[in-house]
Parts: C-alpha cells; sequence; structure tokens
C-alpha cells in the first residue's frame, strides 16, 4: 500500500474524551502514514476545537493540524486588539499549528458572520498567509442543489443545510468571493474542500489550475461528486491523470461519527485511484476504478500535502500553547474547561 496521509479530519466534540484511541484505531487499521485535524466550530467555538487538536498532536506528534481562527466579534468589522485574524494566525503558527481551516464559506457560517470572505480583516490573513507560504484548507459553498427543495435531498434538509429562504447569499456568490480572493492573492496555497463542489463543471477547475499555482482540491465528499465521476468516467479519467498534482486526499471523517465510515471511504477512494477495480458508490452503484499509476496516486494520497504543509509536522510549543488556552479561556464553555483539565495535567 503506498504511503497515505488523510488531509482533512475532524473533533467536533469532547464525548468522553477518548478521540486519541479512536484515531490510534484508524490509523493502524488501514496503515495511514499521518493524518490531518482540521478545525470544525459547528458545535463548539474554533477555541475550544483548536485546543482539542493541539492535545491530540501533543499525544501524537506524527499529526498535522489545522487551527480555526475565531471570529470573535460577528459582524467581522471590529476584532478586538491582540485577537485579529492574523493575531490568531501567528499565534496558531507559533504554537505548532501546520495550516488554517476556515468553514467561513459554508453558507450557515458565511450567514452567520455576516461579511464576504473576501472582508478586509479576512484579506489581512491572506497577504499574511501568502506571504508566509502557509497552507488554506476552506470549505466552500455546497452541493448547488441545495439552493432548491426540489433537488436538495432528504438529509440535508434534515439538517438546515437548504438555502432557499432568501436569507442566504447564492452559489454563485459564495463561489465568486473565493476566485477574488485567488484574484487577490495569486500565490496563496490555497486548496477548497468538496471538489469546490464544482464536479459538474469541472472546466472551472481547470481554468483555476491554469491560472494559480498553488490552488488544489480535495477528494473528500460530497458524495454527488462521486457519482459525477462514475458518470463522466472516461472524462474524469484524464482529468485525474492530468492533475494529479492538484488533488488531496481525504475522508472529512469525525470522532463520535460513524466509526466504520473512514474505513469504507479509505478503500472506495484508494481503490478507484490506484486499480481497476469497480466500488460501490454513494449511488450505489459501480465506480470504476481509474487504475492511476503509482507516482500519480502518491501525488494525491500524500505527496501534494506535504509539497504544501511540510514532509513532517511542526512541533508543539507547550508553553505557548498553554498561554494560548489561558488567554482565550472566556470563550470556553464548562464543559470545556472539565475536559480540558485532565489533558492539562497529563500533557502540560
Amino acid at each position: 500500500m503506498n504511503k497515505i496521509i488523510d488531509s482533512h479530519m475532524h473533533i467536533s466534540k469532547w464525548g468522553d474524551t477518548d478521540f486519541i484511541s479512536f484515531f490510534d484505531d484508524y490509523r493502524n487499521k488501514e496503515n495511514i502514514h499521518a493524518i490531518n485535524l482540521c478545525a470544525i466550530p459547528f458545535k463548539m467555538s474554533n477555541v475550544s476545537n483548536n485546543i482539542m487538536l493541539g492535545f491530540y498532536k501533543l499525544a501524537r506528534p506524527n499529526t498535522y493540524v489545522h487551527g480555526g481562527i475565531e471570529l470573535i466579534n460577528v459582524p467581522i468589522d471590529n476584532m478586538p486588539k491582540g485577537m485579529t485574524a492574523v493575531d490568531q494566525y501567528k499565534e496558531l503558527m507559533e504554537i505548532g499549528f501546520d495550516g488554517i481551516k476556515m468553514l467561513e464559506g459554508k453558507p450557515t457560517e458565511h450567514k452567520r458572520i455576516g461579511k464576504n470572505l473576501n472582508h478586509p480583516s479576512l484579506n489581512a490573513l491572506y497577504k499574511e498567509m501568502e506571504k508566509d507560504g502557509t497552507h488554506l484548507l476552506m470549505h466552500v459553498n455546497d452541493p448547488d442543489e441545495f439552493w432548491d427543495l426540489k433537488r436538495a435531498p432528504e438529509w440535508a434538509i434534515n439538517c438546515g443545510w437548504t438555502y432557499t429562504d432568501g436569507t442566504y447569499s447564492s452559489y454563485e456568490e459564495i463561489h465568486n468571493q473565493t476566485v477574488k480572493i485567488l484574484e487577490d492573492y495569486p500565490n496563496l496555497s490555497l486548496t477548497v474542500a468538496h471538489f469546490f463542489f464544482c464536479s459538474k463543471e469541472p472546466d472551472i477547475l481547470e481554468r483555476l489550475f491554469s491560472l494559480y499555482p498553488n490552488f488544489c482540491v480535495d477528494l473528500t465528499p460530497g458524495g454527488e461528486m462521486y457519482v459525477e465521476f462514475e458518470k463522466n468516467y472516461d472524462y474524469y479519467k484524464s482529468f485525474f491523470n492530468k492533475y494529479s498534482n492538484r488533488l488531496i486526499f481525504g475522508t472529512d471523517c469525525s470522532y463520535l461519527g460513524d466509526e466504520e465510515y473512514a474505513s469504507w471511504l479509505f478503500n472506495v477512494v484508494t481503490t478507484f485511484l490506484g486499480t481497476d477495480k469497480s466500488v460501490i458508490s454513494f449511488d450505489d452503484k459501480e465506480l470504476k476504478g481509474l487504475g492511476m499509476t503509482q507516482d500519480k496516486t502518491d501525488n494525491i494520497l500524500f505527496a501534494n500535502f506535504e509539497r504544501r504543509v511540510g514532509k513532517e509536522p511542526k512541533p508543539m510549543d507547550k508553553k505557548k500553547f498553554k498561554a494560548y488556552i489561558e488567554k482565550y479561556s472566556f470563550a470556553l464553555t464548562d464543559e470545556d474547561i472539565k475536559n480540558i483539565t485532565p489533558l492539562m495535567e497529563k500533557y502540560l
């Protein structure tokens, strides 16, 4: 089996704080070389997410972490002194984080912050990250059918991820704001998750790949994109081979999610990329393997990520990590503190 880095995983809530053994089990079962844990502020603040990621990295140093920026003021017109997006970015990098994850392009989060993705306070962040060559992983949009109740899947409706009431920005608006970021910061090391939700219009990706040398997309589902790969097999076989240096493997799986799902998806994608066998896709139909050569599957499974983030994760600075916890303690709940306290005693 090729060397593999799962570039996109999450810890989304504390559970019983057994997230260390959860990820250990996955890594051991599938012989994963390394994982990248990313902040995801759905049920918790970015601060508490960042602290979780930091403790896992202290426990398992062969782990990359992409932290989130806590947008303390919403709307984000006047971030507090010392806590701007750039300040927080620099703090996380000094602690030993490897990159930044932004969920601000998901329509629900985009609505919550009430500003475009290229708001001045965020533009300062992109400018600094472009200068430093730091990797940014962004979630941008959702599948276009989520803006149409006739086409939206039932599970998305049940999650509250339909955007038809007039209070959300359109798919096109959020997409275009992201393209504007690339136009303004053309050397930004940007990976957009979920194929940028462009599997129905891959010519958009081809154009962006031609213009921006550090732009990538990852292969985390959206299951709809694997359905498109299946429907347009010949086109996508050519696409994957041509752009193997712009695609990054990840599962988007989470602690306290479906423990078998990560392994299922891992095997679907690795079989799809590296063999000519067929696997069952998200529409319960067969997805024929691309049979790519090892050098090209290596690009997708680990090399593209390493080229952007580093061949080894950065070491954690315990003193600065502890200072971060103390500085942002105002953003922690009683549940956070209950779970953080024993981890501080063990690792700090």
